[in-house]
């Protein structure tokens, strides 16, 4: 019940759901790449990072000092159809736009 709910409240949130579609879309993205892209502050991003990675949704790649999100596999089929239905949702996702110098 526990995991339910976590992901549940995850996507309670219309900017999580924006950077799931924005990382859903792009696959591996860069943390620095996130923010740039929705302008908002390393900790903000972090915080809805952190919260989605609970919720079962991501996975981080570590390479350097760089953390790279990306759509968790394998999903299952809640979290799978979560996504299916945020794609489906009129809202504005930000262009990708390369924030850091990755290496």
């Amino acid at each position: 019940m526990d995991i339910f709910l976590k992901t549940v409240g995850a996507v309670n949130d219309e900017t999580r759901l924006r950077i799931l579609r924005f990382i859903d879309l792009n696959k591996e993205v860069c943390v620095c790449d996130i923010e740039n892209a929705f302008d908002m502050i390393q900790s903000r991003i972090s915080r809805h990072l952190k919260i989605l990675k609970e919720a079962g949704f991501l996975s981080v790649n570590r390479k350097g000092r760089w953390a790279y999100y990306s759509i968790r596999t394998p999903l299952d089929k809640f979290r799978q159809n979560i996504l299916e239905e945020i794609s489906f949702l009129e809202f504005n996702i930000p262009e990708f736009k390369q924030g850091c110098k990755n290496g």
